[in-house]
């Protein structure tokens, strides 16, 4: 066993105590922890790894670069935010592996960071004292058409990965986020969902290996680590469980061209009417039809000083124009489709359709390489509909919506594949029985604390206000749609009772094999958050 590593010294004994009594952020920042981890980083690698170069202190002038580039909600970089001791790079899984350790030796809480799309920061932002490991450069993609798989390391973002399947052939693809910055690790990790999940299903249906470092620093792939923590890391959050280093993925056929469209329809345009009847058609139409529906208030275009809803059907069907119409005319003629409304275009053109980009100014596929992205303050909240909701409760949650401003909702439909997949085959249970998942959002720019107490207050307004059209015992939400809301644990010893109040809402009936899971493999909770899966208590 190495000198430091043991922690035999009297100074390496007192920083244990200090950091692990939540030592304060004056003396948090000071070189001495720094230097104890990079030694320790420095002793478990190889000498040409250069270590330093990964490692940042509060002192680098790069740190806050680093930090801030992958934090993509305002609402958790304000100066008074308190920030990670280090931040760690890694470029090697052997640096990962340090890390996990040095992190243990030291005491000191690793939180895990694979993109940043973290609703509620809690990949990089603690009560007590932490260090970063940021995975964004281990990046790696590499996709085999004939096996019709690819290995995607955690820090790769979606964009990237899609790329890489357009380079290599235009008939496939990978059903996850439109957004092409979210980070590989967290989004596959947490279940992962798209514009083609009524057809092939979530992304973690589609994993079929994984690579990992546990708590012990091992390196395990699915058979080292057993089909128990497989299942786990597939939809229960890998960084309750160790550090995602990279999945195999199985690619999925596309065809070579596909037809997306947009409608919009505001209250004077029976907009109500074209919202009731989505709630039947989407959930059950053809697999490969994925109608997303958005409302958003906002005032009216053809009454001056008015205020209204708009809904807008955002669309991606896997089929020809011709096809969709067929579809369209006979099951949803509210909707008022026509050709001149529809673009058939390749499937990775309808990924870069889907970020932002209008019908003839779609741009290169490199432009999915890219990794930036606008920070704002923001908040969501998720929650699923069983039931459709009536055209007068339609008519009040207009009211509703008006009256509060600025909330808007996204109704993402489910049925065809994920009602034929059990609840129990992955962490993720919202399967059959929810026609729909809600989510809520608000975005602000304003930097005044007040302004964004008033938006918080909107957005649980609007929540609590959904409370008899939802799901209820338990009311089930998304866990990649994290909500501190639903509840926290503080990691202490009623962290079992703590975590079973928010790990019923993401997992329903699964949240208790994820605890016998974690049990297993992290019985100190060494791999912990706001809100992660807790061990069983002692």
């Amino acid at each position: 066993m190495k000198r430091l590593t043991s922690l035999p010294s009297l100074f390496a004994l007192l920083l244990f105590i200090l950091v692990s009594l939540h030592l304060p952020p004056s003396w948090a920042a000071s070189d001495s922890v720094y230097d104890t981890f990079l030694r320790c980083l420095t002793n478990r690698t190889r000498p040409s790894d250069h270590i330093s170069d990964i490692v940042y202190s509060q002192a680098n002038s790069a740190y806050a670069d680093i930090l801030e580039a992958y934090s993509r909600n305002r609402r958790f970089t304000l100066s008074s935010t308190r920030k990670p001791l280090v931040i760690v790079t890694p470029t090697r899984e052997s640096h990962v592996q340090a890390a996990v350790l040095c992190s243990k030796d030291l005491g000191v809480h690793l939180k895990i960071r694979s993109g940043g799309h973290d609703y509620e920061g809690v990949s990089y932002v603690s009560e007590d004292a932490f260090f970063i490991l940021d995975m964004f450069n281990l990046r790696s993609i590499d996709v085999d058409i004939q096996e019709e798989t690819a290995w995607v390391q955690a820090g790769a973002t979606l964009g990237e990965l899609y790329y890489r399947i357009s380079e290599k052939s235009k008939v496939h693809g990978f059903p996850a986020s439109v957004c092409q910055t979210v980070g590989v690790g967290g989004h596959l990790s947490g279940g992962g969902y798209g514009n083609m999940l009524r057809k092939h299903g979530l992304s973690v249906d589609n994993i079929v290996d994984a690579r990992m470092v546990d708590v012990q620093g091992r390196i395990l792939d699915r058979k080292g680590m057993g089909e128990d923590l497989f299942w786990a890391i597939i939809g229960g959050g890998g960084a309750s469980f160790g550090v995602i280093l990279a999945y195999q993925i199985k690619l999925v056929p596309v065809p070579e061209k596909v037809t997306v469209f947009r409608v919009e329809k505001t209250l004077d345009e029976n907009a109500t009417d074209l919202v009731y009847k989505w709630q039947f058609v989407a959930p059950s139409t053809d697999h490969g039809l994925f109608m997303r529906l958005i409302l958003q208030p906002g005032a009216s275009k053809t009454q001056a000083g008015q205020q209204t809803i708009t809904a807008s059907v955002v669309t991606l069907f896997l089929g020809n124009l011709d096809q969709l119409l067929a579809i369209t005319d006979k099951e949803f003629p509210e909707l008022g489709l026509k050709k001149e409304n529809c673009t058939e275009m390749s499937w990775i053109e309808s990924v870069l359709w889907w970020i932002g980009f209008d019908n003839g100014t779609i741009p290169s596929p490199e432009t999915l390489l890219g990794r930036d992205y606008p920070t704002t303050f923001f908040k969501r909240k998720s929650d699923y509909v069983q039931t459709p909701i009536s055209k007068a409760n339609l008519d009040l949650l207009w009211k509703k919506m008006i009256e509060l401003g600025k909330v808007g909702l996204a109704f993402n439909p489910y049925g065809g594949r994920m009602s034929q997949i059990p609840a129990s085959a992955t962490p993720f249970p919202h399967r059959a029985g929810n026609l729909f998942k809600i989510q809520y959002y608000i975005n602000w720019r304003e930097e005044d604390p007040e302004a964004g107490k008033k938006y918080l207050a909107q957005i649980s307004r609007l929540h609590s206000y959904m409370t008899p059209f939802v799901s209820k015992n338990p009311r089930s939400a998304f866990l990649n749609y994290r909500d501190l809301d639903i509840g926290t644990t503080t990691n202490g010893k009623n962290s079992y009772e703590e975590g079973r109040v928010y790990g019923v809402s993401y997992f329903n009936d699964n949240f208790e094999r994820l605890v016998k899971v974690k049990t297993a493999v992290d019985p100190t909770n060494f791999f912990r958050n706001e809100q992660s899966i807790p061990p069983l208590p002692k």
